[in-house]
């Protein structure tokens, strides 16, 4: 029952005085009736006396009920309801994008760590020092450490709040080691289904691991070591099947061979972040080699039919006959270098760990074109090599395109292409892109970096059309 429903309903406390008031009140009206019909019976006046007499109650009866519901039933001042309650005081209605006003507010999302005290109250005074200044929490995990507790959250805070002020705010809640950047709309999505999401990614593309550690970790740098260096010499990188946390440091195995190590500047990773991202490189290493085997069959302009498809080590026999088939100056061209060798990098370029490969191949089987999307720490490469008799008739810009807009979908900032300032395709395929690129030269090397923090134009992320430069 509400307080509502009681107040209205509950008896008030029976007084003696009141009876003794309704009934004078009744005696009196007996006496006043008894005189005005001894009155009209006898008096020659009598029916007009009676016709005021009825006029006069009416007015009365009519005076006692507006009375009555102005007074009796009307709202206590205070009381807009009519509740007959003690009023509580105004509350203020939130707005999920705006002030009280409804008026919209500018809002930014932060990702926030920070280390405190294991201790009751203490991640109170954290909530309660982001209460003052409007911040709302919208997910919050715990890390318990030997030493204190970290604890991670995902902040939506007014616009005007920098990031600076929020440092120090928790500074003085007790929080130390604290860590703050923006943050997105993905990182809306909870921790267990962004999980699960990054390990099915990672069960469908072997190439998918490195992308699935960074988004899972944060900013950080991933350095793939491989067991073998390019001259076929050991390099002597080993890791424990456990692995090792080194504060800022992970290593580890790759089920390559070699070294996973993950890097990430000030920030100490938690057993927790150390737990799962062993668990992906372990799903990783169950699940072998893989890649996606759809593929894309185009037409030339000539009639000829290709097929583009993504590959991996075990298309290098392959690509080591396209090698043999390319001219110095191809070879020259892609490698910035001595050609001897150039087909000792295949074998690393091919690896899913460092990237993503596209081949081109025609209805024979034979491979004449590849374009790679390289990791490098926190920037993206991509390279291409396209076979001699096949050159000029816009595989490189459909390769290029594809890979940038793998590049998009992965989550890049921007690509960089190296090549020599005498390769026009190269430099007219960038620009194809519709992108805004940045050129830097010295002795001779171009490197052109198009930007992707923005949404590429659609020629970008469609399929090329054959034969546009």
């Amino acid at each position: 029952m509400t307080d509502v429903t009681s107040a209205k309903t509950a008896r008030r406390p029976h007084h003696w005085r009141r009876d003794l008031i309704e009934l004078a009140a009744l005696f009196t009206a007996v006496v006043v009736a008894d005189t005005i019909a001894k009155t009209v019976v006898r008096g020659a006046d009598g029916p007009y006396m009676l016709v005021f007499s009825a006029i006069a109650l009416i007015a009365t009866a009519t005076f006692h009920t507006w009375w009555a519901r102005r007074h009796s039933h009307a709202p206590p001042v205070g009381d807009p309801g009519g509740t007959g309650l003690t009023p509580l005081p105004p509350a203020t209605e939130t707005h999920p994008e705006g002030g009280a006003s409804g008026a919209p507010v500018e809002t930014a999302l932060w990702r926030m760590r920070t280390t405190v005290r294991d201790t009751p109250g203490s991640l109170a005074a954290l909530c309660t020092a982001l209460a003052r200044h409007g911040v709302d929490i919208l997910t919050l995990q715990t890390h318990p450490l030997a030493e204190g507790t970290v604890d991670e959250f995902l902040l939506r805070t007014p616009g005007a709040l920098q990031a600076g002020e929020l440092t120090a705010e928790i500074a003085a809640a007790g929080g130390r080691d604290t860590w703050i950047e923006r943050a997105d709309a993905h990182d809306l999505v909870d921790t267990p289904t962004r999980l699960l999401g990054l390990a099915t990614r990672t069960a469908l593309d072997a190439a998918e691991l490195p992308l699935a550690l960074r988004q899972l970790l944060g900013r950080c740098r991933i350095h793939s070591l491989p067991a073998v260096s390019l001259s076929g010499r050991p390099t002597g990188e080993t890791a424990p099947v456990e692995g090792v946390l080194e504060e800022t440091v992970m290593r580890l195995r790759d089920p390559n061979g070699g070294v996973l190590t993950i890097e990430r500047a000030h920030l100490p990773f938690t057993p927790t972040e150390f737990a799962r991202a062993r668990a992906l490189v372990e799903l990783d290493a169950r699940l072998g080699p893989r890649i996606p085997r759809s593929q894309d069959v185009l037409t030339l302009p000539e009639g000829n039919e290709i097929t583009v498809r993504r590959a991996d080590q075990r298309d290098l026999a392959a690509a080591r006959a396209m090698h043999d088939r390319c001219s110095a100056r191809t070879l020259a061209l892609r490698y910035h270098g001595p050609v001897a060798d150039a087909d000792r990098y295949l074998d690393h370029l091919l690896s899913p760990r460092f990237g993503r490969t596209l081949a081109v191949q025609t209805t024979s089987g034979r491979l004449v074109a590849l374009g790679h999307l390289l990791w490098d720490g926190d920037e993206t490469e991509v390279a291409l090599m396209v076979e001699d008799d096949w050159q000029r008739r816009g595989i490189g810009a459909e390769l290029l395109g594809r890979l940038v807009a793998m590049a998009v979908e992965a989550g890049c900032a921007s690509v960089y292409a190296v090549t020599q300032s005498s390769n026009t395709g190269m430099v007219a395929a960038m620009r194809a892109l519709n992108l805004p690129l940045d050129y830097q030269i010295e002795e001779g090397t171009l490197v052109i970096t198009a930007r992707l923090a923005t949404k590429p134009a659609p020629a970008a992320v469609r399929r090329l059309q054959l034969g546009e430069r």
